[in-house]
């Protein structure tokens, strides 16, 4: 995996980088962007890492997790450029209305958006944690422990703790470099999976407890009330899409979050190769990955449940 020249020139010219990454961050948004910034630094450059919502209580152990904003006023754009991760448009950044000088995209997923003067995009990658590894070597930058360790959650993230169908031999060649570098697998694995909250289950169990399943799509949800009683936050959700999929006759998961009355985001999870669902998710003007996409509406729970099984019959 070669990163482009044009990417390369334009991050060792500029100095001073906004590195931001999509709403509602996963291990891999979260850790690229980490890691880039320390590469960077370490390269005498300045950065601002930018997330729209806070680091989720999980992913705090992550070193340099302290480095996220969320707060617009530190972005001054008239002195930065941008670098966009694991994501291909600003407004899935909640950065729409920010104007930067230049603009760059490092992403892997299969919907690209027609962004960014610079664009990385290689839906082929397994986690965009991958691609920041190789642009770090090219910018002959160090891998240290804390960028290992970053790189490494970001992986196990995306490739489901290499249980995924993107697992190649690449990843794992990789993997093993960012562990002799520092990152510890165990520590990673048991802050990430074994750290939950009792809210956090209590809201998992009130979703399994929705479970409905259509020949071999299973639908789960929860809403605003359940948040309530459980005291949960909206990050812990990251993980309730997949639970479903691990039943043996399920090939589509879909997971409805409420975020307001007859408003839905949707997340979308496969198995194997032969179902896309980031085609479903497109058809709602969403996006993602063949075994993990997403999309929000707008209706009643029933409409949106009925729109998204009618798009699975037509994309199958």
């Amino acid at each position: 995996m070669i990163p482009p020249k044009e990417l390369l020139h334009f991050l060792e010219k500029e100095n001073d980088f906004v590195i931001a990454t999509h709403i509602s961050p996963d291990g891999d948004a979260l850790g690229s962007s980490i890691a880039l910034s320390m590469a960077l630094e370490s390269l005498g450059k300045r950065t601002i890492v930018y997330d729209n919502d806070p680091v989720p209580e999980f992913y705090k152990f992550l070193p340099g997790s302290e480095r996220f904003t969320n707060s617009l006023s530190t972005l001054n754009s008239q002195l930065s450029t941008l670098v966009l991760l694991d994501c291909n448009d600003t407004e899935r950044a909640g950065i729409e209305k920010l104007q930067f000088t230049s603009m760059a995209v490092i992403d892997h997923h299969e919907t690209a958006r027609d962004f960014g003067d610079i664009k990385w995009i290689d839906p082929k990658a397994p986690a965009t944690g991958l691609m920041i590894f190789y642009l770090i070597k090219e910018l002959g930058a160090t891998v240290t422990k804390k960028i290992a360790v970053n790189l490494y959650a970001a992986i196990a993230i995306d490739t489901g703790t290499f249980r995924y169908s993107n697992t190649t031999p690449d990843i794992l060649r990789v993997s093993a470099e960012l562990v002799e570098a520092g990152a510890d697998p165990s520590y990673i694995a048991e802050n990430i999976y074994e750290t939950w909250t009792d809210s956090r289950f209590r809201l998992l169990l009130k979703a399994l407890n929705t479970l409905e399943i259509y020949n071999d799509i299973a639908i789960t949800h929860v809403t605003l009330e359940m948040f309530r009683e459980t005291g949960a936050a909206i990050a812990d959700t990251e993980t309730f899409p997949g639970f479903p999929r691990k039943l043996r006759s399920i090939k589509i998961s879909a997971f409805f979050r409420e975020i307001e009355k007859n408003h839905y985001k949707i997340s979308l999870r496969s198995k194997g190769s032969k179902i896309n669902v980031a085609k479903i998710a497109e058809m709602f003007e969403g996006g993602g990955h063949r075994n993990a996409a997403g999309y929000k509406i707008r209706s009643d729970f029933k409409t949106a449940k009925e729109a998204l099984l009618k798009a699975a019959r037509e994309t199958a």
